[in-house]
């Protein structure tokens, strides 16, 4: 099938974690446009798809997205007579670490950049998806049940991390009005923790920082205490309950991640374990980015779309770890320091 038998994909926030596993599987079938400004995105994450002629590259911010005409390189793709018939919008910065360094661009891409992602849904009357999160819920308590997608607890629009939380609010509002309004097919799937290869390294996601740490048999750092828990789903997972969302009639929200709690100071014993590592666990102060939230209710998902996570916790991070192993040999351990700082 040649690139013009294809569908023409924009995927917002394609260099991501996420994003750059969502364009793998999209571009094996698919024309795919790349659009990333590397504030939370790697290069290395979308390297090997660079030279894939159903694959295209746009190193730009989506806040600044206005039109796509005027890229040249978009030619091949015939946007002007074939337009675009699916987005995915994950456009947000992430790194817990960077997190105050970026809180306007946060709050700008919550709004206008989810603007400018609607926007070009109406203009070529294409289906989007967007990429919420579980901070819509606000913060969980002890006794907090499972999140349902129609419960919500109270959360200040005042607090340093509002224009993350309550910006993920609003761009829902912005996604459900253009809906109502404009009669295009939006969809909202709320994520919640997930994990796997290629997560950024020293940015404060824990994971991967505990993978090289122990490889290198040096502390594993957790922000919190011992009762610190989290849910994690695997990232293989969290694209397939994405790809049959865009397939759905489904509008959403829906919640995707795993409803298994964990100490997260189970999860660093198990990957000194796989590692054979002499590492110890320290603790530090929470970051600012990171929050107790609650747990998923995926009912509506396992209903809707007949999706649950299948990959298990030790087969998730024995993957996370086979990468780890391959990639630590590139991290110059006397910079790192710098990085963290």
């Amino acid at each position: 099938m040649g690139v013009l038998d294809k569908k023409n994909i924009l995927v917002l926030g394609g260099a991501g974690f996420v994003g750059s596993h969502l364009c793998d599987r999209l571009v094996a079938d698919s024309n795919v446009i790349c659009v990333d400004n590397f504030i939370s995105g790697r290069r290395e994450n979308i390297e090997h798809l660079l030279q894939n002629e159903n694959f295209i590259f746009l190193n730009e911010d989506v806040n600044n997205l206005v039109s796509l005409e005027n890229f040249s390189d978009l030619d091949r793709f015939q946007l002007g007579v074939r337009g675009i018939q699916e987005i995915y919008n994950l456009a947000c910065p992430t790194d817990p670490k960077d997190f105050t360094k970026n809180t306007i661009l946060t709050a700008w891409t919550n709004s206008v950049g989810v603007i400018r992602a609607l926007d070009l849904a109406v203009k070529y009357k294409a289906k989007i998806l967007h990429f919420s999160s579980s901070v819509v819920y606000g913060s969980a308590v002890n006794d907090t049940p499972d999140m349902k997608e129609n419960m919500f607890f109270p959360s200040s629009p005042l607090t340093p991390r509002a224009c993350y939380d309550e910006g993920k609010r609003f761009a829902e509002t912005l996604v459900y009005t253009y809906r109502q309004y404009f009669n295009i097919d939006s969809k909202i799937l709320r994520i919640f923790t997930s994990y796997g290869p290629r997560m950024p390294l020293f940015v404060g996601h824990m994971i991967p920082d505990f993978i090289v740490s122990a490889l290198d048999n040096k502390p594993l750092m957790i922000y919190g205490d011992q009762n610190f828990t989290t849910t994690l789903c695997y990232i293989s997972d969290v694209i397939d309950a994405v790809l049959k969302m865009m397939a759905s009639t489904e509008f959403g929200p829906l919640n995707i991640g795993s409803p298994q709690q964990h100490k997260i100071s189970d999860i660093a014993k198990m990957i000194i374990q796989m590692t054979n590592s002499k590492s110890e666990i320290q603790y530090a102060e929470p970051l600012l980015f990171m929050s107790r939230l609650g747990m998923p209710d995926i009912s509506l998902a396992k209903d809707k779309l007949q999706w649950f996570p299948i990959v298990t916790l030790e087969q998730g991070l024995e993957e996370t770890v086979l990468y780890g192993k391959a990639h630590s040999v590139m991290i110059d351990w006397n910079n790192v320091q710098s990085i963290q700082d």
